[in-house]
């Protein structure tokens, strides 16, 4: 079964807010800072790590 990558992330995300209930600011700090860091100079460092 193939499933995308952004209905996994999709699924995923929706059943964390559901369940754990985290605050929106968390949510929208942890969606911006992971925007800007995919855009930033560190994001080759950050792709060599996770590698």
């Amino acid at each position: 079964m193939d499933v995308p990558l952004w209905f996994a992330l999709l699924v995923v995300g929706y059943l964390g807010v559901k369940l754990i209930r985290p605050p929106a600011w968390l949510i929208a700090v942890l969606l911006l800072g992971g925007f800007l860091l995919a855009d930033s100079v560190l994001a080759p460092a950050i792709n060599s790590l996770i590698k």
